[in-house]
């Protein structure tokens, strides 16, 4: 057991980042298992940050659109929250360093995406929001004497004593023992979920096992059922899929299927900006008809490399010229609504532990993310987790780590099965036989390597979106089920800790 002063954060994306600099200069000590910077879903973010920062646009007209693309369970005062908070948030990154897109004068150039009204979403360099904003705080971060990061480590679990959050255990991310931390408070920002699937546009890592292990320690998780799956994942073979920024889709580009006809039109009067959900299933639809779906983004014009070089490099690698063809897209896992379910100040059910970023739901998403909304919900709630634990300056010096002996990782064949599992059965369309067999293909798989920590945090979360997934008997947002397609009149967000989404599993589904 080693104890330690600083407050410990798991993870190391933009809401892990921002909270350790908004903590300054309280001590911290942040889990990365991959280099800083890297292997987090925040730098592969390319649509950017929503914020009214245009003529004619308000808090009030954000917070209306999020409410409206969620489908009915977004919390109105978390969304009057944020959008309210937004516009200083994009001063602060600014102040940071970001070099947010700007005109002559000085003022942000806005961009349009689905579902939004207008455009407000800051961008920078096209598609590079998430990398450019990464790197302002990564340089932020290492500059600052408060923060220590233990680059190469996972968190594997939370320690516990009377009912209170008192550190993690942590092990390489090479693979090794368990090591004990104890800390006064643990902020959980270890990302989503995405990569429990098997086409996913997530980083390798992002598997759920931040939820999985407040979960497994009795935390309540909110609409675990709720996962965002992206329309335009570049359909080349590769894992994860690249992501083809739905900007494009606001710059003009329009989805289309074999022998050229534009799907979306009769599907929803915004066509390819409708939101995410209904695109996705759009796209999905021609994919299960085999009628491979693409993204014409000709009428864009040749400025595609300029304008958005992670999608013209991505196109690169697989073969393809988005200024003369179109580009092949598939529905992939892209963001998980559910989380750890937080109050106001990205407290969890669990007294000593906080949560934030993509690992938190807190109300503002629903059962469908308007898009770029999710870096500014990380921002907006990482400052006010770390406001909340404190910032009071105090003596703590660095944790030293030992060198534990080796141990096994999770088993990469019971990953893959699990990945597969999931988006057979709790994938864009689902319904109550499927996910009882998946339900049954998690618990087969995790008995099968029952030493792993990190596995267990992996089926701990597929088992939350599965159950919660079985107990929502209709269709809202990105849950839709093909067996309750209608949508009930009372809409109401799902709360389940992971001992209750076990004992639902048990039990026959009434019809």
């Amino acid at each position: 057991m080693i104890a330690t002063d600083r407050v410990i954060i798991v993870g190391a994306g933009l809401a892990a980042l921002y909270a350790a600099l908004a903590m300054a200069p309280r001590p911290v000590l942040m889990i990365s298992p991959d280099p800083l910077g890297q292997g987090a879903s925040s730098a592969w973010a390319q649509g950017g940050v929503a914020a009214a920062m245009g003529k004619g646009d308000s808090p009030a007209r954000h917070a209306a659109d999020t409410l409206r693309a969620g489908a009915g369970t977004v919390d109105p005062a978390v969304a009057d929250l944020v959008t309210t908070e937004a516009r200083a948030h994009i001063l602060n990154l600014t102040a940071l360093g970001t070099p947010f897109d700007r005109d002559d004068k000085g003022g942000y150039i806005l961009s349009r995406e689905a579902a939004h009204s207008l455009a407000r979403v800051v961008r920078v360099k096209g598609d590079q929001a998430g990398a450019e904003i990464m790197r302002a705080l990564v340089a932020a971060v290492r500059a600052a004497p408060s923060v220590q990061v233990a680059e190469g480590w996972v968190a594997t679990g939370l320690l516990m004593q009377g009912g209170r959050v008192t550190g993690v255990t942590a092990a390489r991310a090479s693979g090794s023992a368990p090591v004990a931390i104890a800390a006064p408070a643990v902020l959980i920002a270890g990302g989503g979920s995405g990569g429990l699937f098997a086409l996913t546009t997530n980083p390798p890592r992002i598997r759920g096992e931040a939820v999985g292990m407040a979960a497994r320690a009795g935390a309540a998780i909110a609409d675990a059922e709720f996962v965002q799956f992206h329309p335009t994942a570049i359909d080349a073979g590769l894992d994860p899929a690249p992501l083809a920024t739905e900007a494009l889709r606001g710059e003009g580009a329009w989805l289309v299927s074999v022998g050229g006809g534009r799907f979306m039109v009769p599907l929803h009067p915004d066509a390819e900006l409708a939101p995410r959900d209904i695109v996705a299933r759009g796209v999905h639809a021609e994919w299960r008809a085999g009628r491979r779906p693409a993204l014409d983004c000709r009428q864009v014009g040749s400025g595609i490399a300029t304008q958005f070089p992670a999608v013209a490099a991505a196109c690169a690698r697989a073969g393809i010229d988005p200024t003369s063809q179109p580009i092949p897209v598939a529905a992939a896992a892209h963001y998980h609504m559910g989380g750890i379910d937080t109050d106001l100040d990205g407290r969890s059910s669990l007294p000593g532990l906080w949560a934030c970023g993509e690992a938190a739901s807190t109300g503002l998403h629903g059962a469908n993310r308007l898009a770029s909304n999710g870096l500014l919900e990380a921002l907006v709630f990482a400052r006010r987790a770390a406001l909340s634990i404190g910032i009071a300056e105090v003596a703590a010096p660095p944790v030293v780590l030992p060198d534990p002996a080796p141990a096994p990782l999770p088993d990469p064949a019971l990953v893959t099965e699990l990945r597969k599992a999931m988006t057979a059965g709790a994938g864009v369309l689902r319904d109550a036989e499927g996910l009882k067999a998946t339900l049954d293909q998690i618990s087969r798989i995790r008995a099968a390597q029952p030493d792993s920590q990190q596995l267990a945090n992996m089926t701990a979360t597929a088992t939350l979106i599965c159950a919660a997934a079985l107990a929502r008997r209709e269709s809202r947002g990105a849950h839709c089920r093909t067996d309750f397609p209608d949508t009930l009149p009372q809409a109401q967000r799902s709360r389940m800790t992971l001992a209750q989404a076990l004992q639902q599993t048990t039990q026959t589904e009434p019809t």
